[in-house]
């Protein structure tokens, strides 16, 4: 008779390991759902503040002062030439001016994705630029490029995605 009562408390020592692995697995499952809510702690208040050659560019492009931009970038780019970023804005600034030089445009949009090839924005804006200078066929390399780089879709597919749309409707006219 002895024997149902160890087989009772192995059953019961089994139940109780098997209900631990659930509730670590449910906590386990919690703590990621959380996590990927963007729960966990807050973002630290004394965080480095963004770039301020960003910034300012940022506020001349508000303000469409194309000439302070390219300055702001310019000047930028004499202290970090191998910031991706800085050569897109400034081939961004200079593209949205008064009769951009092309060249220039294209130097800096390459260089920024010769730096950083998963560049969204360079590939939006490089498309714009060859929309610009009528080569649809690099606009749409461009866009090709953002569909594989974008899985799940993004803001600058979309809109270079317009942009070569439109560019088609207006030469069907």
């Amino acid at each position: 008779m002895p024997r149902p009562v160890s087989i009772r408390k192995s059953l019961e020592a089994r139940m109780m390991i098997d209900g631990a692995r659930i509730l670590a697995i449910v906590l386990l499952s919690c703590s990621a759902a959380v996590f990927a809510a963007g729960g966990g702690d807050p973002p630290a208040r004394d965080a480095a503040p963004e770039d301020p050659a960003i910034e300012a560019v940022r506020a001349a492009i508000a303000k469409k002062d194309w000439p302070g931009a390219q300055k702001i970038m310019k000047d930028a780019l004499t202290r970090d030439a191998k910031n991706a970023d800085y050569h897109n804005l400034y081939a961004y600034a200079t593209r949205k001016g008064v009769n951009p030089d092309m060249n220039l445009v294209f130097k800096h949009y390459n260089e920024a994705l010769r730096i950083d090839p998963k560049h969204l924005n360079a590939h939006e804006y490089i498309g714009e630029a060859y929309l610009m200078v009528n080569n649809f066929a690099k606009a749409k390399e461009h866009l090709a490029a953002l569909d594989r780089l974008c899985f799940f879709g993004c803001e600058e597919y979309d809109d270079l995605k317009q942009a070569v749309a439109a560019y088609e409707a207006k030469q069907k006219r």
